[in-house]
């Protein structure tokens, strides 16, 4: 692969059209798929056509970044040879781990895995709780050369075996307390994967024929040299959380993990040594996976890790571990903003609070911010693109109900239906470069699936969001809807989101999802599904009561002419909405 270097040239190049344009802010390039590719170890057709790529942008101030690397040398052992073996790396509920003692585990993890046959490039799956030995996982593959593959915690086990063998695991490190579903989807497995097992009792029945990951770390070596690889090796396939279907494997290489964990982290976060981030995405996913272990490692940072989400145990872990750094979807915000005893607890080490996967609202940044003294900064991230894309810390104050603008390295545009670029304040669809891109995992199974959706997902180079957004004056972005969950009633596209916010104000209210449904007349009319709070009956007075409190709110043709009340709600592990389940 042709290598830009930043001292070479530092003008703007992209590759694949042999074309130069004048500029010193970034060297943009579509990376070109090795001939020798793994060494065989992942056949061609596992990735789309080179043509169907997307351009990747590598900022000029990054293209220094190793063409050889090591994504657990990157973001552990560098650490230590640069003299903070001492720093604590994770604090998890009693325990502080440093970086030499997660150095430690992950080597002796490292060794047992590849005893036990995992080789470069081999894919092992994830399946684990927000513990240390999720990230002692996590880096022991990445050191091996391996590739980790974060699983969902809340798949069913139909969705769990597709995906293991989707992407061929040789091994599934799994917590006892997550097996149930692995061994139902067990039975269904074609890749010959074996399981490890963490936390599981000797005599468990569920974990009989598993490996025991306590054995195979007691058992392995103390020293282990990292298994240098190209920079367009494969570095993690993250696999989307199912909302149009069943999961789809996205493949990003080692150089953009590591770029986008440096441009994160410089332009959002901001984290170095001394620095806790603290918060409840689960690592064993996409989101989780970025915020826990590329971001903060990359900053020698430490982690505070929880193992499941409850307000007084987020308040507790953020005296107790010193966080500096709060991250949070808007859900958990809402709740720690409702939890009672909340002033009781000293917050103020927390320097920067931030959020995404859904919509934060003007309300409750207001509200955070009246409660705290700080804002929470907004952004957004997506599968595909590996981690965030924009942030509302590109400016001095967050606008409210943005998104905020793109990160350096990432360029946005927005085109309406005729494929012209929108005006400020007008709606259409959100397309992007940046330093990663969609590229989808074997593409041509299933009758060329996601062969169909690398054609939809990437345009002339430009990944296709599928967002329906706006920008301002400014250049800030404002989220509209997802474009396959945009209304269209009667001529008029209504956005799910902005009547979603409307609807949970009101005081019965504890969750909302607003979705389209057919009707003859209008094309598709809004549907309210509700979840109330405790002491309120749902019903015909209810309901009426609901729409006339949103008639001051928003416009007579988004009122909801469908209103239906459910326990809870269908949402990923991230806490988006699954809107699919809603319309089925």
């Amino acid at each position: 692969m042709p290598v830009v270097d930043k001292q070479e040239d530092a003008s703007c190049v992209i590759e694949t059209r042999g074309e130069r344009c004048g500029g010193d802010e970034t060297v943009a390039r579509k990376q070109d798929f090795r001939e020798e590719m793994m060494m065989g170890k992942i056949p061609d057709d596992y990735l789309p056509p080179k043509e169907l790529w997307p351009e990747y942008i590598v900022p000029g101030e990054f293209a220094d970044t190793p063409v050889e690397l090591n994504l657990a040398d990157f973001l552990l052992d560098r650490h230590i040879r640069e003299g903070r073996g001492g720093n604590p790396a994770i604090k998890f509920m009693d325990k502080t781990v440093t970086y030499s003692e997660l150095q430690a585990m992950v080597n002796r993890f490292g060794n047992a895995l590849k005893d036990a046959g995992v080789e470069s490039q081999d894919r092992v799956g994830i399946r684990l709780l927000n513990t240390p030995q999720a990230v002692v996982a996590i880096l022991a593959v990445e050191k091996i050369g391996a590739i980790p593959v974060p699983t969902s915690p809340l798949w069913a086990p139909d969705e769990v075996a597709f995906v293991a063998n989707n992407a061929e695991m040789k091994f599934f490190i799994v917590n006892a307390q997550l097996l149930a579903a692995v061994n139902t989807a067990k039975a269904s497995f074609t890749a010959g994967t074996r399981v490890i097992t963490i936390g599981a009792k000797p005599d468990d029945p569920a974990a009989a024929g598993c490996m025991a990951y306590e054995e195979m770390l007691a058992g392995g070596a103390q020293r282990l040299d990292p298994v240098m690889l190209k920079g367009d090796d494969v570095g993690i396939i993250l696999y989307t959380s199912g909302t149009t279907g069943m999961p789809k494997g996205c493949v990003h290489f080692l150089r953009q993990c590591v770029i986008e964990a440096r441009v994160v982290n410089r332009y959002v976060y901001k984290l170095k040594p001394g620095d806790v981030l603290g918060g409840a995405a689960p690592i064993s996913f996409a989101a989780g996976f970025g915020t826990f272990t590329l971001i903060p490692f990359e900053g020698g940072a430490a982690i505070s890790l929880i193992p499941r989400f409850s307000p007084q145990d987020m308040m507790e872990l953020i005296v107790k571990h010193g966080i500096t750094v709060l991250t949070g979807l808007p859900t958990a915000y809402r709740a720690l903003m409702k939890y009672p005893d909340f002033r009781k607890y000293d917050i103020s080490r927390i320097r920067l609070f931030t959020s995404g996967g859904d919509a934060l609202g003007a309300e409750t940044l207001e509200g955070w911010k009246k409660l705290t003294g700080k804002p929470i900064w907004e952004g957004l991230g997506g599968t595909e693109m590996l981690h965030l894309v924009t942030s509302n810390t590109m400016s001095p104050e967050p606008v409210p109900n943005s998104l905020g603008k793109p990160l350096p390295g990432v360029e946005v545009k927005v085109l309406n239906t005729g494929g012209t670029e929108c005006k400020p304040g007008e709606v259409g669809s959100m397309l992007l470069k940046g330093p990663s891109g969609t590229l989808y995992w074997k593409p041509y199974v299933d009758d060329n699936r996601l062969l169909n959706s690398q054609i939809k997902g990437v345009t002339n180079g430009w990944n296709q969001m599928g967002d329906a957004v706006y920008t301002d004056e400014s250049g800030n972005i404002f989220f509209v809807s997802r474009e396959d969950d945009m209304i269209k009633s009667s001529g008029y596209r209504i956005g799910p989101a902005e009547v979603e916010e409307a609807i949970s104000k009101f005081p019965a209210v504890a969750d909302v999802g607003v979705v389209g449904v057919p009707d003859p007349e209008k094309g598709q009319v809004t549907k309210a599904v509700i979840v109330l709070k405790p002491g309120f009956e749902p019903g015909d007075r209810l309901s009426e009561a609901i729409k006339e409190y949103l008639k001051e709110r928003i416009a007579v043709y988004k009122l909801p002419r469908v209103i239906e009340y459910v326990e809870s709600l269908p949402r990923t592990p991230t806490g988006k909405l699954l809107r699919r389940k809603l319309r089925e």
